[in-house]
């Protein structure tokens, strides 16, 4: 069964059909919809600020998913949409992430980021802190920049199909 904690008087909220690895840790202000899948060894760390996920939306092996304290001076949230994939070992920290959009493997997100709508964050790429991605754009580096437009076609066979591929891959279970 995965970790679920209460942390400073917030309760994580799990969406309806949403499925948990037994060892994914949920913490404090999270909140997660519905037919989202969280994956072995992710850990979604809500205790000093809000992390809110989407619908349909997986996070994989790995994930690291935190915020930026509202005491601080630049204090930040995770908001992640709906149909997002954020790919294993990736590290979400502070930053929102629009819907329809792919994080690769060990892409790492920064405080204050914007993803746009329908964008793909490569494999390993870094986003810095207040980066503004343009929607419907594939990025990639260190750090991340603009390296091409997301076409209608990869929208729908890559962002699209992932999202569907991970609530199948969760049915397993």
């Amino acid at each position: 069964m995965a970790l679920v904690r209460e942390v400073r008087g917030y309760t994580p909220e799990i969406g309806n059909d949403t499925w948990l690895a037994e060892n994914a840790t949920i913490i404090g202000n999270v909140k997660i919809g519905e037919n989202c899948s969280i994956w072995y060894n992710a850990v979604l760390r809500g205790d000093v600020n809000a992390i809110t996920i989407g619908n349909h939306t997986n996070i994989q092996d790995g994930v690291v998913i935190h915020t930026l304290y509202d005491g601080s001076k630049h204090p930040s949230q995770t908001h992640i949409g709906n149909f997002v994939s954020v790919g294993h070992n990736a590290v979400i920290h502070g930053a929102i992430i629009e819907d329809d959009c792919l994080i690769g493997m060990g892409a790492t997100i920064l405080d204050n980021a914007v993803v746009g709508t329908g964008c793909i964050v490569a494999a390993n790429a870094l986003v810095l802190s207040n980066q503004k991605l343009e929607p419907n754009s594939v990025y990639a580096g260190i750090p991340a920049k603009k390296v091409k437009d997301v076409t209608p076609e990869q929208r729908e066979e890559i962002i699209k199909r992932t999202a569907r591929d991970y609530r199948t891959y969760a049915s397993w279970y």
